[in-house]
């Protein structure tokens, strides 16, 4: 469930990227999500890969951000159905403060994400998801969140981020949960996701 080197190296290239995501807060107008009602919320998180220069939290800071992330994001849906949803963190940076314009680094996070029917007893996804999610631009995000924002205010953005970019992938497979083809949303462009596939990395202690 976990992404290759390459794919984390891959991620790192992306960053220059991140001055164009728009960040993802729980106070959006949420969509429609047919008969979906999220049952389990499980968060895997065992040493992932960190990047450099990276503040660093542990897995149980993890665990809570991700798993909060998801219930603000899911948690009002009451659909006839239950879908669990199991995220596995792959790997994160946390930006440290940098010199504005001449380096800000951005923060990042990559999971490996799949969802199952409950009455079906089995996983939707044909494949394991991987999906790449930034910082974006916030305001206090606007010259790198090192600079604006201490650890945990990065996570909470960062794990806001990840479940609407999960929220788009699901939302890209409509039949999944008894939405129409025509009402899939297009993927957020806080995100890149590819198929999952490869060994996982080391952690690090609370800085």
């Amino acid at each position: 469930m976990t992404v290759t080197l390459r794919s984390f190296a891959t991620v790192l290239g992306l960053l220059a990227l991140a001055a164009c995501a728009r960040p993802a807060g729980p106070e959006e107008p949420l969509p429609e999500m047919g008969n979906f009602r999220l049952g389990h919320n499980v968060v895997v998180v065992n040493e992932p890969q960190i990047g450099p220069f990276s503040r660093r939290a542990s897995d149980e800071e993890w665990e809570q951000e991700l798993k909060a992330a998801i219930e603000r994001r899911f948690g009002g849906y009451a659909g006839e159905k239950l879908y669990h949803l199991g995220v596995k963190l792959d790997g994160y940076a946390l930006a440290r403060a940098g010199i504005p314009v001449v380096m800000t680094p951005r923060s990042f996070l990559v999971v490996t994400v799949n969802m199952w029917d409950d009455a079906a007893r089995k996983r939707v996804n044909a494949e394991e998801k991987a999906i790449s999610v930034f910082e974006g631009l916030s305001g206090r995000a606007l010259v790198g969140s090192g600079l604006t924002m201490n650890r945990r205010q990065q996570m909470r953005l960062l794990a806001d981020n990840m479940a609407r970019a999960i929220q788009d992938w699901i939302l890209e497979n409509p039949e999944w949960i008894g939405l129409p083809a025509a009402t899939g949303a297009a993927g957020s462009d806080a995100s890149a996701t590819t198929d999952a596939t490869g060994s996982g990395g080391a952690g690090g202690d609370v800085n």
